[in-house]
């Protein structure tokens, strides 16, 4: 399939209404659009926004589940040459408040709870907004809990109704492809998450290099469960799929029984899930009787083992993938089609076409060959940077605009990305620096271990000690004895585990993206 002419993103839309209007896009509930009815839905979403004083420049943000409601606000802002800014939908009322304040919101699209998070209790917290959110004017609720006089959902189709095709045609002629359309906000380590400013034209050819390396065609329909307000949801999946004109079919929220419900019944082909959903699902009582022959593909992260147990429920060409929202999600992802199985396990892959890739050394800048290990650095294609954060811009940009992404890789001979660690992640003990993924590595590598995560702990005399949390294959089998004199035989004796601590992966901490929390890993060892 070719790329698609349009680079931005109301073009997309009409672009696929036009040459597959019939086909199914976004299934979730008991929803189902094809797509000219996405594409029709969308302009009629937008209409009312317009009426609502919002357009070009606007900035709206959207906080709930995966619902067909979330994609088809996305792309109405996106559509009118707006702005949309995602909340995560494990958000705090002070987080909120942030993103909010920061992202200079003109609207909030809601819905009034997820699972255990109150936002109407949330919004109220925030009061007196005229203060705390100078720039919020207008809420729009989905579902039977407003907030003050927020706007019903459905009532914004009708007031939109009188707004003519003209003003959207406008709107969409009006947009440049290098202008923003999404700011993301990242989950990481920092005080307070950075707003990610992505463009048109990369949502769209990035993604659709992304599902080329998967082999997509117009015939796949891609599970999502994972929050479409993470990178991996409104970027990578949404666009992977649209730009190829296959369907998303969404999950509200993940539950492994309804996952394999509704692979089966949806005859899904594409897996996009972390590596704790693939668990979930495996360990299910409802995975012997469900059919997911119907999976091939799809997109996931994790180690070797974990990668196996999403190819053991189905998806056999699982394409591991390597990004950062700073690079569009994705920058390097493996063929689970072509690549060599060893390789498309422990590697992460080529970098897809059109971005440009280098490994330095971190001291000097200066370019290192296959095998050596350096800071990974991207340019294309990657965020156009932070918003309203320039001390930050200037620290993640090298000066001949290079993204530093802060993580340590490796090139082989043929190109392949070796995922070697977070910089931050080193551990400096007796004053040698040791990456824990060297170590993680060579545990894993033991009969009976399944995962391993290794840390730093505090320590008075070296500065701090290597310490590993284990999951073993079999609980209660693996002996500590044992498992450190076998790795004596692996490693340098300053590389080696001080401090072991056997879990089941089930307990380890996790981010709202299913990623270990390794900052979290030190409290289980206090505990």
């Amino acid at each position: 399939m070719p790329m698609p002419e349009a680079r931005t993103i109301p073009a997309l839309l009409e672009e696929q209404a036009r040459h597959h209007g019939a086909r199914e896009a976004l299934v979730g509930g008991d929803q189902r659009y094809s797509y000219a009815e996405l594409r029709d839905r969308v302009r009629d979403f937008a209409r009312g926004l317009v009426a609502l004083g919002l357009g070009p420049g606007s900035r709206v943000a959207i906080l709930m589940g995966n619902r067909p409601e979330w994609i088809i606000a996305d792309l109405a802002i996106c559509s009118l040459g707006g702005t949309m800014v995602a909340v995560n939908t494990w958000v705090t009322a002070r987080e909120l408040g942030y993103i909010l304040k920061h992202s200079d919101a003109d609207a909030l699209v809601f819905e009034g709870a997820f699972l255990k998070y109150d936002y109407v209790q949330m919004l109220a917290e925030l009061e007196p907004h005229a203060e705390s959110l100078p720039c919020l004017r207008t809420l729009i609720h989905f579902g039977d809990r407003p907030y003050g006089d927020s706007i019903p959902y459905d009532e914004v189709f009708a007031r939109g109704a009188e707004v003519p095709d003209s003003v959207l045609d406008e709107a969409a002629a009006a947009i440049d492809p290098g202008d923003v359309t999404y700011l993301l906000y990242t989950s990481g380590s920092t005080a307070t998450p950075k707003g990610v400013q992505l463009q048109h034209y990369a949502l769209i050819e990035n993604m659709w290099h992304l599902g080329n390396r998967m082999h997509v065609t117009e015939e796949d329909r891609l599970w999502l469960a994972v929050s479409l307000y993470w990178g991996l949801g409104c970027e990578n999946a949404l666009f992977n799929l649209l730009t190829h004109a296959g369907c998303v079919v969404l999950q509200h929220h993940f539950e492994p029984g309804e996952a394999l419900r509704l692979i089966e019944a949806e005859r899904c082909t594409l897996f996009y899930g972390t590596p704790n959903m693939a668990q979930a699902m495996a360990e299910h009582p409802d995975r012997p009787r469900r059919d997911l022959s119907s999976l091939r593909s799809g997109g996931s992260t994790g180690s070797p083992e974990q990668l196996r147990r999403v190819i053991e429920l189905g998806a056999t060409e699982i394409c591991h993938i390597y990004g950062l929202t700073e690079t569009y999600g994705n920058c390097n992802v493996t063929d689970g089609r072509l690549d060599p199985r060893d390789k498309a396990l422990a590697s992460v892959g080529r970098p897809l076409d059109g971005v440009e890739q280098r490994i330095v050394d971190r001291e000097s800048g200066a370019a290192l060959g296959p095998g050596e290990v350096g800071e990974v650095q991207v340019r294309r294609y990657v965020t156009k940077g932070y918003y309203k954060d320039e001390d930050k811009n200037r620290e993640a940009f090298t000066p001949d605009g290079w993204f530093r992404t802060g993580d340590l890789g490796m090139l082989d001979a043929e190109g392949y990305l070796y995922f070697r660690g977070r910089i931050k992640e080193m551990i400096k003990t007796g004053g040698i620096n040791v990456a824990p993924v060297e170590v993680e590595d060579q545990i894993m590598a033991l009969d009976g271990v399944r995962l391993a995560y290794v840390i730093g702990l505090p320590d008075a005399a070296r500065d701090e000690i290597i310490a590993a949390v284990v999951v073993p294959e079999v609980p209660g089998a693996l002996d500590e004895a044992a498992l450190a004199e076998q790795l004596k035989e692996r490693l340098s004796a300053y590389k080696l585990p001080r401090r072991y601590l056997f879990v089941a992966e089930r307990d380890l901490p996790l981010t709202t993206t299913g990623k270990v929390q390794k900052n979290a890993l030190a409290e289980m060892f206090d505990a």
